[in-house]
């Protein structure tokens, strides 16, 4: 088994010191971050991020990162890419990139619900059943361009999208090549949305279960509506701390013979960075070699 950190959730980093810190505590590889973000400082997860690497001049930085993730000893276990798949020249362009860095896979974005604000853009009202084809559509062609460059195209099991469980991610890749489309099966999102058995979700899937993400949170009371119910928001949490139990997922997986990369995205901030990096590489490793 392979353990990755997505750089979404090292915003105080930059590439250089992202690479040189994840291979120093142990980690097999890194998941870059790629989107044209906006400025912040200090740095957060979504905004000032100094890891993530921007949409625009990929291209060009491409050679850099492969080198410097090389140098670093440091496997690529994916492009954790933010373009819409009905965006097809900056799908494309992902395509391309996550090709020419090595990596097998990249992420390409499904559409919001059509309740959802997504993205600082608000609710688009589109239905279900019209979104779902349209994706469905564009997912086709997302298909057929991996495979003229050889790499894999994920769909991330995501609260308030169309695929928020591993049931809706199989509708809409079913029938399309597993070589070249997958899903992300995410513990953390699915504590808000989606939940399914995950040994009846990775079996459901087969070879469309490409990839896993682990963080984990927790459902905190808030207060109460005008009846005196109660109400609850979700917070992430430290991985050892949330309420998903990592051991039992990760025996799931070993269980169902899984034996891809595995990508921590800790969004927690009780630690101080270096310090949640380097106790979630140990904690994962036991848990792992625990999960019999």
């Amino acid at each position: 088994m392979k353990f990755s950190v997505f750089t979404a959730s090292t915003p105080d980093w930059t590439p250089e010191e992202a690479v040189r810190e994840l291979a120093a505590q142990g980690w097999d590889g890194i998941e870059w971050r790629v989107i044209d973000q906006p400025e912040a400082n200090p740095p957060g997860f979504w905004a000032g991020n100094r890891a993530t690497i921007p949409l625009t001049g990929l291209e060009a930085a491409v050679p850099r990162l492969k080198a410097l993730t090389d140098q670093a000893g440091l496997g690529v276990s994916g492009v954790g890419g933010y373009a819409h798949c009905g965006q097809h020249d900056d799908v494309e362009r992902l395509l391309a990139a996550t090709a020419a860095l090595g990596a097998p896979q990249v992420r390409v974005v499904v559409p919001a619900l059509g309740t959802a604000e997504w993205g600082g853009e608000p609710a688009s009202g589109i239905s279900y059943p019209e979104l779902f084809e349209q994706a469905r559509e564009d997912f086709r062609w997302v298909a057929e361009r991996a495979a003229q460059h050889g790499v894999k195209a994920l769909v991330e099991l995501h609260h308030r999208t169309l695929v928020t469980s591993a049931s809706a991610a199989l509708r809409l890749l079913d029938g399309l090549d597993p070589a070249h489309v997958g899903v992300i099966h995410d513990l953390g999102n699915l504590q808000i949305e989606g939940h399914e058995d995950h040994l009846a979700a990775f079996q459901m899937l087969g070879p469309y279960l490409a990839h896993v993400h682990i963080k984990n949170g927790q459902w905190l009371k808030t207060g109460t509506d005008e009846l005196g119910a109660a109400l609850w928001q979700h917070e992430w949490a430290p991985v050892q701390e949330g309420i998903s139990n990592v051991l039992e997922y990760l025996r799931t997986l070993k269980q169902h013979g899984y034996d891809g990369w595995i990508a921590l995205e800790d969004f927690s901030t009780v630690l101080p960075l270096a310090e949640r990096t380097k106790q979630n590489q140990e904690f994962l490793r036991r848990a792992w070699a625990a999960a019999q």
